[in-house]
Protein backbone atom coordinates (compact mmCIF):
# COMPACT_ATOMS: atom_id res chain seq x y z
CA UNK A 1 0.00 0.00 0.00
CA UNK A 2 1.14 3.29 -0.62
CA UNK A 3 -1.33 5.99 0.95
CA UNK A 4 0.37 9.39 1.03
CA UNK A 5 0.26 12.61 2.62
CA UNK A 6 2.02 15.67 1.99
CA UNK A 7 2.15 17.73 5.23
CA UNK A 8 3.81 21.34 5.36
CA UNK A 9 5.64 22.39 8.69
CA UNK A 10 4.92 26.54 9.07
CA UNK A 11 6.05 28.87 12.29
CA UNK A 12 6.17 32.35 12.00
CA UNK A 13 9.42 32.51 13.71
CA UNK A 14 11.62 33.42 11.39
CA UNK A 15 15.40 35.50 11.72
CA UNK A 16 15.68 36.69 8.57
CA UNK A 17 12.10 37.04 7.48
CA UNK A 18 9.80 37.40 10.53
CA UNK A 19 6.24 36.00 9.92
CA UNK A 20 7.76 34.36 6.98
CA UNK A 21 4.37 31.82 6.07
CA UNK A 22 1.80 35.09 5.77
CA UNK A 23 4.18 37.43 3.63
CA UNK A 24 2.46 38.14 0.38
CA UNK A 25 3.47 37.00 -3.09
CA UNK A 26 1.21 38.35 -5.68
CA UNK A 27 -1.07 39.08 -2.96
CA UNK A 28 -1.30 35.87 -1.66
CA UNK A 29 0.77 34.54 1.75
CA UNK A 30 3.46 32.47 0.47
CA UNK A 31 2.14 29.40 2.71
CA UNK A 32 -0.91 29.34 -0.14
CA UNK A 33 1.35 29.18 -2.62
CA UNK A 34 3.00 26.26 -1.56
CA UNK A 35 -0.18 24.40 -0.52
CA UNK A 36 -0.99 24.99 -4.20
CA UNK A 37 1.85 23.79 -5.47
CA UNK A 38 1.60 20.71 -2.78
CA UNK A 39 -1.69 20.12 -4.62
CA UNK A 40 -0.76 20.44 -8.05
CA UNK A 41 1.47 17.60 -7.82
CA UNK A 42 -1.18 15.38 -7.23
CA UNK A 43 -0.09 12.83 -4.86
CA UNK A 44 -2.34 12.80 -1.87
CA UNK A 45 -4.20 14.75 0.95
CA UNK A 46 -2.35 17.76 1.95
CA UNK A 47 -2.26 19.66 5.27
CA UNK A 48 -0.40 22.52 6.65
CA UNK A 49 0.81 21.60 10.00
CA UNK A 50 1.15 25.21 11.67
CA UNK A 51 2.42 26.80 14.87
CA UNK A 52 0.20 29.49 14.89
CA UNK A 53 -3.53 30.17 14.80
CA UNK A 54 -3.11 32.92 12.10
CA UNK A 55 -1.16 30.37 9.37
CA UNK A 56 -3.88 27.97 10.10
CA UNK A 57 -6.66 31.19 9.09
CA UNK A 58 -4.96 31.63 5.96
CA UNK A 59 -4.87 28.10 5.19
CA UNK A 60 -8.51 27.58 5.30
CA UNK A 61 -9.43 30.60 4.27
CA UNK A 62 -7.51 29.26 0.68
CA UNK A 63 -10.02 26.25 1.22
CA UNK A 64 -6.91 24.39 2.23
CA UNK A 65 -6.51 21.92 5.54
CA UNK A 66 -4.67 22.93 8.53
CA UNK A 67 -3.92 21.80 12.34
CA UNK A 68 -2.19 23.51 14.97
CA UNK A 69 0.96 21.85 16.68
CA UNK A 70 2.98 22.90 20.02
CA UNK A 71 4.99 26.34 19.08
CA UNK A 72 8.12 24.54 20.85
CA UNK A 73 9.19 22.09 18.67
CA UNK A 74 12.59 22.03 17.60
CA UNK A 75 12.03 20.59 13.87
CA UNK A 76 9.66 20.49 10.67
CA UNK A 77 10.16 16.66 11.76
CA UNK A 78 8.84 17.06 14.88
CA UNK A 79 6.03 18.98 13.78
CA UNK A 80 4.33 16.89 10.66
CA UNK A 81 5.20 13.97 13.50
CA UNK A 82 2.73 15.74 15.68
CA UNK A 83 0.16 16.69 12.82
CA UNK A 84 0.16 13.21 11.16
CA UNK A 85 -1.23 12.07 14.43
CA UNK A 86 -3.82 14.45 14.88
CA UNK A 87 -5.08 14.15 11.12
CA UNK A 88 -4.59 10.08 10.65
CA UNK A 89 -4.86 8.26 14.37
CA UNK A 90 -6.15 5.42 12.30
CA UNK A 91 -2.96 5.44 10.57
CA UNK A 92 -4.66 5.40 7.02
CA UNK A 93 -1.41 7.50 5.47
CA UNK A 94 1.78 5.09 5.05
CA UNK A 95 3.86 7.78 3.11
CA UNK A 96 4.30 11.06 4.96
CA UNK A 97 5.92 13.93 2.36
CA UNK A 98 7.53 16.72 4.24
CA UNK A 99 7.69 19.91 2.23
CA UNK A 100 9.43 23.17 3.04
CA UNK A 101 6.40 25.85 3.87
CA UNK A 102 8.99 28.40 2.01
CA UNK A 103 9.08 26.67 -1.60
CA UNK A 104 6.49 28.79 -3.37
CA UNK A 105 7.54 28.26 -6.65
CA UNK A 106 8.01 24.72 -6.35
CA UNK A 107 8.23 22.78 -9.38
CA UNK A 108 5.39 20.36 -8.16
CA UNK A 109 6.67 17.23 -10.21
CA UNK A 110 9.57 16.83 -7.15
CA UNK A 111 7.37 15.44 -4.67
CA UNK A 112 6.34 12.71 -7.03
CA UNK A 113 10.44 12.26 -7.95
CA UNK A 114 10.63 12.08 -3.96
CA UNK A 115 7.48 9.67 -3.65
CA UNK A 116 9.09 7.36 -6.24
CA UNK A 117 11.96 6.31 -4.31
CA UNK A 118 9.73 4.25 -1.85
CA UNK A 119 9.00 2.03 -4.58
CA UNK A 120 12.49 0.21 -3.25
CA UNK A 121 10.93 -1.75 -0.17
CA UNK A 122 14.57 -1.25 0.89
CA UNK A 123 14.52 2.57 0.90
CA UNK A 124 13.50 4.46 4.39
CA UNK A 125 13.25 7.61 3.27
CA UNK A 126 13.30 9.39 -0.58
CA UNK A 127 15.25 13.00 -0.86
CA UNK A 128 16.39 14.89 -3.42
CA UNK A 129 19.66 16.41 -4.41
CA UNK A 130 20.31 19.28 -7.55
CA UNK A 131 24.35 19.27 -9.09
CA UNK A 132 26.24 22.60 -8.13
CA UNK A 133 26.97 24.35 -10.80
CA UNK A 134 27.55 28.04 -9.04
CA UNK A 135 31.44 27.86 -8.11
CA UNK A 136 30.44 29.71 -4.92
CA UNK A 137 28.47 27.20 -3.74
CA UNK A 138 30.63 24.29 -3.45
CA UNK A 139 32.23 26.10 -0.76
CA UNK A 140 29.48 28.01 1.17
CA UNK A 141 28.56 26.37 4.21
CA UNK A 142 24.89 27.11 3.71
CA UNK A 143 24.36 24.71 0.73
CA UNK A 144 24.47 21.10 2.26
CA UNK A 145 25.95 18.89 0.48
CA UNK A 146 25.00 15.26 -0.37
CA UNK A 147 27.54 12.59 -0.73
CA UNK A 148 26.03 9.83 -2.73
CA UNK A 149 27.39 6.61 -3.74
CA UNK A 150 25.93 6.25 -7.48
CA UNK A 151 26.31 4.44 -10.33
CA UNK A 152 27.69 6.06 -13.46
CA UNK A 153 24.43 7.56 -14.91
CA UNK A 154 21.94 6.63 -12.47
CA UNK A 155 19.27 8.96 -11.96
CA UNK A 156 19.30 7.83 -7.93
CA UNK A 157 21.51 6.49 -5.48
CA UNK A 158 22.12 5.88 -1.47
CA UNK A 159 22.85 8.54 0.67
CA UNK A 160 26.41 8.23 2.63
CA UNK A 161 26.75 11.54 3.97
CA UNK A 162 25.01 15.16 4.52
CA UNK A 163 27.66 18.09 5.48
CA UNK A 164 28.15 21.94 4.91
CA UNK A 165 31.57 21.26 4.00
CA UNK A 166 32.96 20.79 0.28
CA UNK A 167 32.50 16.96 0.29
CA UNK A 168 33.62 14.69 -1.42
CA UNK A 169 37.13 16.03 -2.13
CA UNK A 170 38.78 15.43 -5.94
CA UNK A 171 37.81 16.01 -9.00
CA UNK A 172 33.92 15.31 -10.08
CA UNK A 173 30.33 17.23 -9.25
CA UNK A 174 29.24 17.73 -5.58
CA UNK A 175 25.31 17.66 -5.16
CA UNK A 176 23.16 20.23 -3.35
CA UNK A 177 20.91 18.75 -1.36
CA UNK A 178 17.54 19.67 -1.85
CA UNK A 179 15.12 19.90 2.15
CA UNK A 180 12.44 17.57 0.68
CA UNK A 181 11.50 14.60 2.15
CA UNK A 182 9.28 11.21 1.50
CA UNK A 183 8.92 9.07 4.72
CA UNK A 184 7.79 5.58 5.37
CA UNK A 185 5.37 5.97 8.20
CA UNK A 186 7.35 3.88 10.40
CA UNK A 187 10.60 5.50 8.95
CA UNK A 188 9.03 8.96 10.42
CA UNK A 189 8.22 7.26 13.59
CA UNK A 190 11.36 5.95 14.53
CA UNK A 191 13.07 8.94 13.11
CA UNK A 192 11.69 11.23 15.97
CA UNK A 193 12.41 8.76 18.50
CA UNK A 194 15.88 8.99 18.10
CA UNK A 195 17.94 11.65 20.59
CA UNK A 196 20.18 13.51 18.42
CA UNK A 197 22.78 11.87 17.17
CA UNK A 198 26.74 13.54 17.84
CA UNK A 199 26.93 14.42 13.89
CA UNK A 200 23.97 15.43 13.52
CA UNK A 201 24.34 18.51 16.51
CA UNK A 202 28.09 19.22 15.08
CA UNK A 203 26.84 19.99 11.39
CA UNK A 204 23.69 20.82 12.02
CA UNK A 205 21.97 18.32 9.93
CA UNK A 206 19.06 16.47 11.03
CA UNK A 207 18.59 13.80 8.46
CA UNK A 208 22.08 12.56 9.59
CA UNK A 209 20.28 11.08 12.65
CA UNK A 210 18.50 8.88 10.51
CA UNK A 211 21.78 8.11 8.64
CA UNK A 212 23.68 7.43 11.82
CA UNK A 213 20.44 4.91 12.76
CA UNK A 214 21.52 2.90 9.74
CA UNK A 215 18.72 4.00 8.11
CA UNK A 216 18.25 3.67 4.30
CA UNK A 217 18.00 7.38 2.60
CA UNK A 218 18.05 7.20 -0.93
CA UNK A 219 18.83 10.50 -3.14
CA UNK A 220 17.50 11.18 -6.81
CA UNK A 221 18.96 13.62 -8.67
CA UNK A 222 16.75 16.71 -10.17
CA UNK A 223 17.92 19.27 -12.21
CA UNK A 224 17.67 22.51 -10.67
CA UNK A 225 17.60 23.59 -6.56
CA UNK A 226 13.81 25.50 -5.95
CA UNK A 227 13.87 29.04 -4.40
CA UNK A 228 14.08 28.65 -0.60
CA UNK A 229 12.22 32.12 0.78
CA UNK A 230 14.52 33.34 3.35
CA UNK A 231 14.97 36.69 2.98
CA UNK A 232 12.84 39.92 1.30
CA UNK A 233 15.49 39.76 -1.65
CA UNK A 234 14.23 35.80 -1.89
CA UNK A 235 10.80 36.98 -2.03
CA UNK A 236 11.10 39.84 -4.57
CA UNK A 237 12.87 37.01 -6.51
CA UNK A 238 9.69 34.65 -6.04
CA UNK A 239 7.34 37.31 -6.73
CA UNK A 240 9.26 38.33 -9.98
CA UNK A 241 8.87 34.67 -10.64
CA UNK A 242 4.85 34.07 -9.75
CA UNK A 243 3.98 36.77 -11.82
CA UNK A 244 5.99 36.12 -14.77
CA UNK A 245 4.14 32.65 -14.68
CA UNK A 246 0.35 34.20 -14.18
CA UNK A 247 0.96 37.00 -16.62
CA UNK A 248 -1.40 36.13 -19.93
CA UNK A 249 0.50 35.71 -22.90
CA UNK A 250 -0.74 38.46 -25.73
CA UNK A 251 -1.47 37.17 -28.81
CA UNK A 252 0.69 37.95 -31.31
Amino acid sequence: MKNPIVLIPARMASTRLPGKPLALIGGLPMIVHVLRRATEAAVGRVAVACAEPEIAAAVEAAGGEAVLTDPAHASGSDRIFEALQKLDPARAHDVVLNLQGDLPTLDPTLPRTALGLLDDPAVDIGTLAAEIRVPEERTDPNVVKAVVSVAAGAAHGRALYFTRASAPHGVGPLFHHIGLYAYRRDALERFVGLPPSRLETRERLEQLRALEAGMHIEVAFVDTVPLGVDTPADLDRAEALIVARTRPVRAP
